[in-house]
């Protein structure tokens, strides 16, 4: 690490100009190539599989996305000649659209079913001649734009389905320069030097960049979810400015200690910048853990995101030390650089409230310990009640007209209308005909169904299909009750004496059935992600409780932050008032994500607190001590950290997108309680309760694990006085 910093401090120009040309390269590459992004929670081999494969080799022409114009009048109905007349206009209009393959509205001969009973609403069905992930966002804008000018102040108008929410799809950055803002502000007051709080915003936007490029170039030759360039963005401006961070402040204290801005570079960069690959690694392998999932949807966010943290680390060890060097001195503030200059380099001794809550932990570890306990039971109560499925557009803001067009058609058609159940079979032989055609009067019959269509067969007559109308919501328990009971129990008995074999698809059972495979295969994934974090760990700290203490703490953190998740998005506390729509089930991929993320943010914290309790350990074999001192050093910079990275995360709840939302609240969360609660507070209480059995280690497997070393001493720690060790009230506080 240390040739690596002297190569870029001595060679600091042309260390800037290569990030700077990676960023233009792949940026230009970016913009060239254009997005491919997919949302494809299709699995094979599960019931919802099937019947989509089934549907798209019998019905191959209905691949194009499909949407909805819905219309609504409170005074007479949308029958009265006025409205039809201008209504059936408009149909014209966006029939003959760019990207527009047919429009079949309610005024025709199969339109029946497309005006309400109370004759108040009808909608029409708008397919286009793409799926979602192809079709431009002008195209789908030019159909709301054409659908919203037949509106008049008695006629309301609105619009719903994927392509429709093209169009409310955040385009603006204001989160993430509210996040680095935020930051900023905060570097500047934790550093007292504009220049040297500029530097890890400048790196992170810069690494940040070009993950951002790449992971759109990703997305040509693999499947990448189009939320996974903004939460590249969220975990890459947090991990970056917090590693940047991590290293400036070694960097600053070794100035202070009256080191050249070459030596100091190089030390901070050969010490904690050590500690920040492993914590970068640990983040990556928690990612690309994902992978062991085999689901192509999570594939491509595993390695986008893990892209986006080997760049910030990258970044943090080449091109922030040629930043350092060009700065010099002014990486101090102009006070520390009178005060330096005048009295020259002075022992540095954690003072002010780090110092005297690390005494006051000492102190009280048990009470301590027991109240971060209940704080954390209390926040993990809510994961109880998780539940996994859609959320869809009936959880968008109540002004959007996505959600307006859910809510009309949820109150003029019943709720299922939303979502409704796609049942799909292949038929072998008069026997499977005629079951089939006996089917919808059995589904009829089944609770919870509120209406079922005719079978339809494609050309060929090899493939049918009966579409059924839930009493309930996509995104209810009961519409995923109903389809377990087709599945269960309906569809066999109609089956039993054929070779018919019907297949339960549609937007909630695909849903289901992805959740089903990720909780199926989430314990292994957990198992694997805690084992290798411990494996770690156990190398770095040579301990069986450091390992055990990290993995049981990271638990905490993630169950607390889920608590929080469930009670804003689940239950719906607050979630209107932030703009994020109603509450509803929490997506089934959020929890992989989460805990892969959460994992690696937590070991972070956890790498740079103990290091230094470590160092100390190793120097004086007094636990009280090093848990003291390593408290009172670390717990400062651990904080300000964490204010970065709340900050950031929280600032992406602006986005307006619900998914983003979901981790902006989720990690800064989990962040708060890492770092006010379980870092800073139960982690120091139990090791200070435990003693020496915290860096306890069999003999026989401390011969047995290679040494390796995450942030040696550089020496800076001996201008302590050795007469303090004996007081530590004297030691930490003045």
């Amino acid at each position: 690490m240390r040739a690596i910093a002297r190569w870029c401090i001595q060679h600091r120009l042309v260390a800037v100009l290569l990030w700077l040309l990676a960023l233009g390269g792949t940026t230009a590459g970016a913009a060239v190539a254009g997005s491919a992004y997919t949302n494809n929670y299709d699995v094979p081999g599960t019931e919802a599989g099937r019947a989509a494969s089934l549907l798209q080799h019998g019905f191959p022409g209905q691949g194009g996305d499909s949407d909805v114009i819905v219309w609504h009048t409170d005074h007479g109905t949308v029958r009265a000649a006025s409205v039809e007349q201008r209504m059936t206009g408009m149909l014209h209009q966006v029939a003959e659209l760019p990207g527009v393959a047919s429009v079949a509205g309610p005024y025709g001969p199969e339109g029946a079913g497309h005006i309400s009973e109370d004759g108040h609403t009808a909608y029409a069905d708008v397919t286009f001649e793409r799926p979602v992930e192809d079709i431009p966002k002008s195209q789908a804008q030019a159909v709301v734009d054409t659908a919203k000018g037949a509106a008049t102040g008695d006629l309301q108008v609105e619009l719903g389905g994927s392509a429709i929410g093209l169009t409310e799809a955040p385009t603006s950055h204001v989160s993430e320069i509210v996040g680095v803002a935020v930051a900023a502000v905060v570097l500047f007051v934790a550093f007292g030097s504009f220049a040297a709080s500029l530097l890890p915003i400048a790196t992170a936007l810069v690494s940040v960049g070009i993950a951002a490029a790449g992971i759109t170039l990703l997305g040509h030759v693999m499947t990448v979810a189009d939320f996974a360039p903004m939460l590249g963005v969220l975990i890459g401006l947090g991990v970056g400015i917090d590693y940047a961070l991590f290293i400036v402040t070694r960097h600053r204290k070794g100035l202070r200690r009256g080191l050249s801005v070459e030596e100091a570079a190089r030390n901070a960069v050969a010490t904690t910048g050590r500690a920040v690959v492993f914590a970068g690694a640990t983040v990556c392998i928690a990612l690309l853990g994902m992978l062991i999932l085999r689901l192509n949807f999570l594939n491509g966010v595993a390695i986008a995101a893990a892209l986006t943290v080997m760049l910030t680390v990258a970044a943090s060890v080449t091109l922030l030390p040629a930043l350092l060097s060009f700065i010099g001195m002014r990486a101090l503030g102009r006070r520390e650089r009178s005060r330096l200059a005048e009295h020259g380099p002075e022992p540095e001794l954690p003072t002010g409230f780090a110092a005297r809550w690390s005494a006051f932990v000492e102190r009280h570890p048990k009470l301590l310990a027991a109240v971060a306990a209940v704080v954390m039971l209390v926040l993990a109560l809510p994961t109880f009640s998780l539940h996994l499925g859609t959320s869809d557009q009936g959880n968008d803001p109540a002004t959007s007209t996505t959600r307006q067009a859910y809510d009309l058609l949820a109150d003029g058609f019943g709720p299922g209308v939303n979502g409704p159940l796609t049942l799909v079979a292949g038929l072998d032989g008069a026997d499977d005909r005629v079951a089939m055609e006996a089917l919808p009067q059995v589904l009829r019959a089944t609770d919870g169904v509120a209406s079922v269509s005719p079978v339809t067969y494609n050309g060929s007559g090899d493939t049918a299909v009966i579409t059924v109308v839930p009493e309930s919501s996509p995104q209810s328990k009961a519409t995923s009750d109903l389809v377990h009971r087709l599945r269960d129990d309906v569809l066999p008995a109609a089956e039993q004496g054929t070779s018919l074999d019907v297949h339960v698809g549609g937007v909630t059972a695909g849903y289901d059935d992805f959740a089903a495979v990720i909780i199926g295969k989430l314990p292994l994934f957990v198992g694997i992600v805690i084992t290798l974090g411990c494996v770690l760990l156990l190398l770095a700290f040579r301990s069986i409780g450091i390992p055990v203490k990290a993995a049981l703490m990271n638990i905490a953190a993630v169950a607390g932050a889920f608590g929080v998740v469930v009670a804003i998005f689940q239950w719906g506390w607050g979630s209107e008032v932030l703009g994020l729509g109603s509450g509803g089930p929490i997506e089934p991929f959020l929890p992989v994500i989460m805990v892969s993320v959460l994992f690696g943010l937590s070991m972070d914290y956890q790498v740079f607190l103990v290091s230094r309790m470590y160092e100390e350990w190793l120097e004086t074999g007094d636990n009280r001590r090093a848990v003291r001192v390593g408290l009172a050093e670390t717990s400062r910079v651990i904080n300000s950290a964490a204010v970065i990275m709340i900050s950031v995360f929280l600032a992406f709840v602006l986005s307006g997108d619900r998914v983003i939302a979901m981790f902006g609240i989720g990690l800064a969360a989990a962040v708060a309680l890492d770092a006010f609660v379980l870092r800073t507070l139960l982690v120091p209480a139990l090791m200070h309760m435990l003693g020496g059995a915290n860096w306890w280690l069999p003999r026989w497997l401390d011969r047995r694990l290679p040494r390796i070393s995450i942030e040696p001493p550089d020496g800076e720690h001996a201008t302590i006085p050795s007469q303090c060790a004996s007081d530590p009230d004297q030691q930490l506080v003045r």
